[in-house]
């Protein structure tokens, strides 16, 4: 730690110089708390105090690729090398919710909430309310999994009230998880757990209205570097490298630029459904992301009731069919059933039969199947009344409360909401009601029966044995009769718990002419549910969800276009390319400017700032070079009106420096982390950190009326901005650094951390001129 003295020199204070165990190559701060989340190389998510306390530690077993902050922060998503999106609780990292949205690794994350809440007259905040908790209770977590210890399974603690907290998104700002993959690939997710929408920016065309409104372009072969979503969540800009290639590639004019349109570009993509439709999008997403969460409780129901059921008749055939061998020992040519029936009338004893009960099974063997098969059905019947059907109750009322909503058509049509899909997944979620309470009475019927033929058998080893039996339950012989005849070797419980392809489920010619006759009178419209199991009843409920909620998905995809492509700077053979690491921030500010006033970003006045390291090209002029550009985003709004807003700068890195990484801050700050390329004994550190300012910077306005594919980075060389070291905030570090720099805006500090597993936390002070003035 520096002296009194020292801190009063240097533009930026040194809070913390820790070790680390391992390098990091992730690292984010918490937008709202002083939490800093790191990523390990052997991927390990830390999450650190601004003290640098450690507060939990989580391995997700699968490499980690990016990582963000929802924008209350709350929780965290991480992207995983499989193309899975897993969200954590920032309050312990445990599991919340598990996605599936990219088949590749899930290159960059962008959390961003709508930046303004819809105010009602009364210019209070209104929400959305959710009318389920005034008819039912919590909704039902799932049912844990014998030998599973809670988070293996996706699932949290019953106790865990942030798991509520992700689903209840009736008090949410309205918010979407963009995500891209290394496929080009971008997902959408409304809260981070309903996904809304997926393109790939290889399948755009993007038109180029400044040569020829019938000329289109696409990108070919492209890699997603950064994703970033604007405020008013209008547009999407997107930094890739691909292989521009199109009609106005094979023009002349390009065969003159003598460039490879191989390169990094960047895309501007109109995503104004969301702000448009935010209010319509907000309810479907509350309604279904809940439903969705209530079916996973249906699923794991249906499988811990299909493991104990299994287990329990694997222990009941394990003892019993011990009978079938004796029979064939003693050359009896009867079956278990016979000999069962034939004690039962009163006959004599077969030595096969008096041999099993007596010897193999006993009094003790037949009380412990009678625990384990009646214990099992009694769990069942808990599973069902606690978790299974209030969770079907839940999805009923919220579907029709989406019923509701897709009936009203000049609202909701527009965002994909079909009242015929809707229609039937309504009517499946209530034959999955009526299903439930039929496996409820079969499973109560065999459970009897069970226990019933338990009692008779103790009974009758009770008077093989010669003993008092008066203490014994009592048994009802036609109940006996039944159990043998139909649930000895038939097992009804398993079948309905069995997803089978085949309608095997027998219903009588008279009830179903009742069905037939329901339906006049507004039953349900598909007859054949009474021949279907339960486990397959369930896979045509959750089909019919699936298949109502991709019509938004499909819609909000399909109007999600790409309004801009600007090719930035070309790079080297695609596959250098790919492994290629760019140091790239983009961020939008309040700005008071002539491109702001003239042209309109969006609805709350912001401008967007993209800053990005410029690659050496040998056969380029311009290296060593930061580059800036602003107004991205509304030129492509203002390109329709033949003027141009976009203006950039290029910014010359100090003569002994490389930059390691960057970052957009505050007040359109950047801050610059370089490493020193020679070492002499003059200098005060082997790397630095920088602050620029990029408002007062020359930008300098770039022409759209040329070609697409002349690299607009061309068009800087011969206005670079020299950077020099006594005219900036600069700050020497006695180590060399390697990315990622984290830098909070919110909070005002950057963590730097050094190649020698070391992090550092450095104090961006606002009012550093005063400070020293006043020493």
């Amino acid at each position: 730690m520096e002296t009194d003295e020292e801190q009063r020199l240097l533009p930026f204070q040194l809070q913390f110089d820790k070790p680390v165990t391992s390098q990091i190559k992730i690292a984010e701060w918490n937008p709202e708390k002083d939490l800093l989340a790191m990523v390990t190389e052997d991927s390990k998510i830390l999450l650190h105090r601004f003290n640098w306390q450690r507060l939990w530690t989580i391995s997700p077993g699968r490499c980690i690729t990016s990582l963000c902050w929802r924008p209350d922060g709350k929780a965290i998503a991480v992207g995983l090398e499989d193309g899975t999106i897993s969200l954590h609780d920032v309050e312990n990292g445990k599991l919340l919710r598990s996605l599936k949205s990219h088949a590749v690794a899930v290159v960059c994350l962008n959390w961003e909430e709508d930046g303004q809440l819809n105010k009602d007259g009364s210019h209070n905040f209104s929400t959305y309310e959710d009318r389920t908790p005034r008819f039912f209770p919590p909704a039902p977590r799932p049912p844990r999994t014998p030998g599973v210890v809670c988070g293996d399974a996706g699932f949290m603690d019953d106790n865990e009230d942030s798991y509520q907290e992700l689903s209840n998104s009736s008090y949410q700002r309205f918010n979407v998880l963009c995500s891209a993959d290394n496929d080009g690939s971008i997902c959408f997710s409304i809260f981070g757990i309903f996904p809304i929408g997926k393109i790939n920016i290889h399948k755009f065309s993007v038109p180029a209205p400044f040569v020829d409104e019938q000329s289109t372009c696409q990108l070919m072969n492209a890699s997603t570097y950064k994703v970033a979503l604007s405020k008013d969540l209008c547009r999407l800009i997107v930094m890739c490298s691909g292989e521009l290639n199109g009609n106005m590639v094979e023009s002349k004019q390009s065969q003159m630029a003598g460039h490879g349109m191989h390169g990094s570009h960047g895309l501007v993509l109109d995503t104004s459904i969301f702000f448009n439709r935010k209010n319509e999008l907000h309810q479907l997403a509350q309604q279904a992301s809940n439903i969705e969460e209530l079916t996973e409780v249906i699923r794991a129901s249906l499988s811990v009731m299909m493991k104990q059921w299994s287990d329990a008749m694997r222990m009941f055939h394990e003892k019993f069919d011990s009978l079938s061998t004796l029979i064939i020992d003693h050359a009896l040519d009867s079956s278990p059933q016979e000999e069962f029936l034939s004690v039962l009338g009163g006959a004599r004893t077969s030595p096969a039969v008096h041999q099993f009960l007596v010897n193999t099974l006993g009094e003790v063997g037949v009380k412990r199947v009678s625990k384990v098969v009646c214990g099992a059905g009694k769990e069942l019947q808990h599973i069902v009344l606690d978790h299974m059907q209030p969770a079907a109750e839940i999805i009923a009322f919220r579907m029709g409360e989406l019923r509701a909503l897709s009936r009203w058509r000049a609202r909701y049509q527009g965002i994909g909401l079909d009242e015929m899909l809707i229609n039937n997944a309504t009517e499946k979620s209530g034959m999955m009601l009526v299903q439930i309470e039929r496996f409820m009475r079969v499973l109560a019927s065999v459970e009897q029966q069970f226990s019933n033929f338990f009692n008779w058998l103790l009974k009758c080893i009770k008077l093989l044995m010669q003993e008092p039996s008066d203490q014994l339950l009592p048994y009802n012989s036609e109940l006996v009769v039944t159990f043998l005849k139909f649930l000895y070797d038939q097992d009804p419980v398993r079948q309905f718990l069995e997803l089978s392809e085949v309608h095997n489920i027998e219903v009588g010619s008279e009830t179903m002419q009742r069905v037939k006759e329901l339906v006049h009178f507004g039953g349900f419209s598909d007859i054949e549910y009474l021949r279907r199991t339960l486990a397959k009843e369930f896979q045509e409920m959750e089909y019919s969800f699936k298949e109502a909620f991709q019509m938004p998905f499909t819609t909000i995809s399909r109007k999600i276009l790409c309004e801009d492509l600007l090719p930035l700077f070309p790079l080297p053979s695609s596959s250098a390319s790919m492994s290629m690491t760019i140091p790239m921030s983009i961020s939008y500010y309040e700005e008071v400017s002539q491109i702001v006033s003239s042209y309109k970003t969006g609805q709350h006045g912001l401008v967007d700032y993209t800053c990005f390291q410029v690659p050496k090209e040998p056969s380029s002029n311009i290296s060593n070079c930061i580059g800036i550009m602003r107004g991205f985003m509304c030129d492509s709004r203002s390109s329709k009106n033949s003027h141009t807003s976009l203006e950039a700068v290029l910014l010359s890195i100090p003569a002994g420096y490389d930059c390691v990484d960057l970052s957009l801050y505050k007040d359109t700050h950047i801050v610059l982390l370089l490493n020193g390329t020679v070492t002499s004994s003059e200098s005060s550190g082997d790397a630095c950190m920088m602050v620029v300012q990029a408002r007062d910077l020359p930008f300098i306005s770039l022409s759209r009326s040329s070609l697409l594919n002349i690299w607009k980075s061309h068009q800087l060389k011969d206005a670079v901005v020299q950077l020099q070291m006594e005219n900036e905030k600069v700050r020497y570090i006695p180590h060399s650094v390697v990315a990622p720099l984290a830098v909070s805006a919110s909070r005002g500090v950057a963590c730097v951390f050094a190649a020698r597993k070391r992090a550092l936390v450095y104090i961006l002070e606002e009012d550093e001129d005063e400070v020293l003035d006043t020493e």
